[in-house]
């Protein structure tokens, strides 16, 4: 690309990686502030700053290894065209080029970041109000590192509270389209993929930010609701044995409101799943489980 090398003439000397594709220009901030976009100068051209990763070397993808062809500590410092005044990082920075692409020559670049206002969203009417990750999801700007994971599990919560494909996804764009950095369309394909059944545990172990206290299915802080299943199978506790009592104990709390396997169960027991198994079937034909 050698029009891009007219606006930033420091991509000869500084430190260069040969991909698959085309080239990774590295770039040292030294306190300057840039924030990341996927079309510098209105081309396909990406900046990666803070927060994001690109592949290094010495990895090697579909048999291409990747090489320093200038080192790393060739590494001049960010140009001035690249900064961004009113955002903050202190990492190194990569512009990622790919063979195919093109700049304009005698056209004034495009500045580094175009700066979107998000679309004021108003939480809609859906199935599964008492669900409340799916409102917490709804609710949350969602930064980066959380966007793919959320959007995934929030399309399923809708689905699984009997909303309709349709307006589960109508719902998930409509997030996406409201964040400050939304996801591509092709990355927000990703989100409509159909999980069996996604449950608590699930959803906490991927999304970080989701808390319990406010959910009616949930066992927190000591507390049992009326759905817990503890709670509704109260008097036949002191009937089961210190065995059943142990894994009844898991369901109404570290399992509440899932269907979890066997397996699933023995691992958070520490028990063979034989003998897990056989405790489920007991549990099942005393009624405690269905």
């Amino acid at each position: 690309m050698p029009e891009l090398k007219e606006y930033l003439p420091e991509l000869k000397e500084t430190t260069r990686v040969r991909t698959r594709r085309g080239y990774h220009y590295y770039f040292s901030l030294n306190g300057e502030q840039v924030k990341s976009t996927s079309s510098l100068f209105g081309k396909r051209l990406e900046l990666k700053s803070n927060g994001n990763y690109v592949v290094a070397p010495p990895s090697i993808i579909k048999a291409h290894r990747y090489v320093y062809e200038i080192p790393l500590s060739e590494m001049l410092p960010i140009p001035k065209l690249l900064i961004k005044k009113d955002l903050s990082a202190c990492g190194p920075v990569c512009v990622r080029t790919r063979t195919g692409g093109h700049a304009q020559a005698g056209r004034e670049p495009a500045p580094c970041v175009e700066e979107r206002k998000p679309k004021t969203f108003k939480i809609p009417k859906y199935h599964g109000q008492k669900v409340d990750c799916i409102r917490q999801v709804l609710s949350r700007d969602l930064e980066e590192g959380e966007r793919n994971n959320s959007l995934f599990i929030l399309y399923n919560l809708l689905l699984q509270n009997k909303n309709t494909d349709e307006y589960s996804k109508k719902l998930v764009i409509k997030k996406n389209e409201s964040l400050p950095n939304p996801l591509s369309e092709s990355n927000l394909k990703n989100a409509y993929r159909k999980a069996y059944n996604y449950r608590c545990s699930g959803i906490r172990n991927k999304i970080a930010y989701i808390k319990c206290e406010a959910c009616e299915y949930r066992f927190k802080d000591g507390k049992l609701k009326d759905s817990n299943i503890l709670i509704k199978n109260l008097r036949m506790l002191p009937k089961l044995s210190n065995t059943q009592r142990g894994i009844a104990c898991l369901l109404g709390t570290v399992f509440e409101g899932e269907i979890p396997s066997v397996y699933r169960i023995a691992k958070e027991a520490n028990m063979d799943w034989r003998i897990v198994n056989n405790i489920m079937k007991n549990l099942e034909k005393k009624g405690f489980v269905s």
